[in-house]
């Protein structure tokens, strides 16, 4: 994996000078991923979420063991792993449910979903664990309901889920935390009238997608909405309304992303003005999205791209379609890359995550081969 991280690199180097033409078009050429999946650990159950620090890979789901060098080591839902050799950490704080969501910050590791204890601490449902160690912080809150959903930035950790309180304070939905006293931001109060199941950052704004109707109130934030990183106050002039439920969201210069359920499902490319640039059908639901080096990676349920956006009954393609199960690639004019490695099952990709400086994706979910080979519910591709 290794050597083959360096010839990414020297690729990188190579288009530099092409990148420096286009810069003014605002196109920056896209660096080819491999659809053969490196080397990763076995996961004997459901991958939610995976989050990088570094040269360190952070998994959380409802598996309790994971199988690597031939031998199967106890990990209680959470799990971590060498980005360069895939090899498994010694990193093993246990949580007694399903870890739904992750983030990183400094040196912690924020794990959400519907667990309340980790390690034998009493965690309802949030926990902060430290990176190295594994051991658990201080950072305690009961929660009425479970988190979906975790960003950390702007000094702050947002949660979005399907819940009605924090220690007793009324949160609908959404809530934000300091990073470094760990307590609950009085002053962010946004509030969704329904669940929220995904936030990405950019700059001032946390982008929050989900089932929802409204936030705070405001028409025109049907299922997804941009919010003040420091008040959680609407953002009026990003108001798109999605056209279905927004399970994942994804962010880079050109604007946000939203992977969607619905009839079939689908990716909108937003601008950051809310205008729709592209959108691309599939046959099944999108449930994770993610962006790198100018290409949006898409996973779900479905097993096709639909060659327009139209598709029937139980989202079948109607215009024609063209395979691509469970992984696929969109370029910045929303049109499908060759990039096409196959994950089995019904369920497939739960979760996606890049590492920028390597050049790597990693896969989460209910998997079990990646273009027929043993990946059990992880696979990454650089």
């Amino acid at each position: 994996m290794r050597s083959s991280r360096r010839a990414s690199l020297r690729l990188l180097l190579t288009a530099g000078a092409a990148a420096a033409v286009v810069v003014a078009s605002g196109v920056v050429p896209a660096r080819a991923i491999s659809a053969s999946p490196e080397k990763a650990p076995l996961f004997n159950g459901s991958v939610y979420a995976v989050a990088y620090r570094g040269s360190t890979v952070y998994v959380g789901g409802s598996f309790t063991s994971v199988g690597w060098g031939g031998r199967s080591y106890d990990r209680q839902r959470l799990a971590a792993f060498d980005a360069s050799s895939g090899a498994l950490l010694n990193w093993s704080p246990a949580a007694d449910a399903t870890v739904r969501a992750l983030a990183v910050s400094g040196s912690s590791v924020y794990a959400g979903g519907d667990f309340h204890r980790v390690s034998g601490w009493r965690r309802d449902a949030l926990a902060r664990i430290d990176a190295f160690s594994g051991a658990v912080g201080s950072f305690s809150h009961a929660v009425t309901g479970a988190p979906y959903a975790l960003a950390a930035g702007n000094g702050r950790l947002y949660v979005g889920g399907s819940f009605a309180s924090v220690d007793g304070t009324a949160r609908r939905n959404l809530a934000a935390f300091s990073l470094t006293g760990g307590g609950l931001d009085r002053t962010w109060q946004a509030a969704a009238d329904d669940s929220v199941h995904a936030l990405a950052l950019s700059g001032s704004r946390v982008y929050a997608g989900g089932a929802f109707h409204k936030i705070n109130g405001v028409t025109g934030t049907l299922r997804i909405a941009a919010l003040s990183a420091t008040s959680g106050g609407v953002f009026n002039a990003f108001r798109p309304n999605a056209p279905a439920q927004v399970n994942a969201l994804a962010t880079d210069a050109n604007g946000v992303y939203a992977a969607t359920g619905g009839q079939g499902g689908k990716v909108l490319a937003y601008s950051g003005g809310g205008v729709v640039r592209w959108t691309r059908t599939f046959d099944g639901d999108t449930v994770a999205v993610a962006t790198l080096g100018g290409t949006v990676y898409v996973g779900g349920h479905f097993d096709r791209a639909c060659l327009t956006n139209r598709n029937g009954s139980q989202g079948a393609c109607t215009d024609g379609a063209v395979n691509r199960v469970k992984l696929a690639a969109i370029d910045t004019r929303g049109g499908l890359t060759p990039w096409a490695p196959q994950a089995n099952g019904v369920i497939g990709v739960r979760a996606l995550a890049v590492d920028r400086p390597q050049g790597t994706i990693a896969a989460g979910g209910d998997f079990t081969t990646i273009n027929s080979q043993n990946r059990k519910r992880l696979a990454f591709f650089d």
